[in-house]
């Protein structure tokens, strides 16, 4: 199963869910539109289509991607680094946990600020 097969298979869990709650007919005809259509996907015989269809779901999905790995990736720096800001170009800058109170220069427009780490 590729990526665009599991989206459909969770987007169709999460409409059925939903249309439990709120009997709603088009709901439910939704979800089972899209949990029929990934599995007619991943039982498809023609490959490069659903390959295709699949390039075409990254594409479109890169940036939305590309900010949460981005997110979990800076959540996981937290825990070992103090990410700044240079008062002067907004630059961030990473600096090791448990240095105590240091001077920072900023890599991009060499201004110097001191902070607590």
């Amino acid at each position: 199963m590729d990526s665009l097969g599991k989206c459909l298979v969770i987007v169709g869990l999460i409409a059925m869910l939903t249309a439990g709650w709120t009997d709603s007919l088009v709901l439910v005809t939704l979800s089972w539109a899209l949990i029929i259509y990934a599995y007619f996907r991943m039982f498809s015989r023609n490959i490069y289509k659903r390959s295709a269809e699949n390039q075409w779901y990254l594409d479109k999905t890169y940036k939305l991607r590309l900010f949460f790995a981005r997110q979990k990736n800076m959540m996981q720096q937290r825990k070992t680094h103090h990410i700044y800001k240079c008062p002067v170009c907004k630059q961030k800058i990473r600096i090791p946990r448990g240095k105590g109170r240091i001077e920072i220069r900023c890599p991009k427009c060499n201004a110097t600020f001191i902070k607590k780490s």
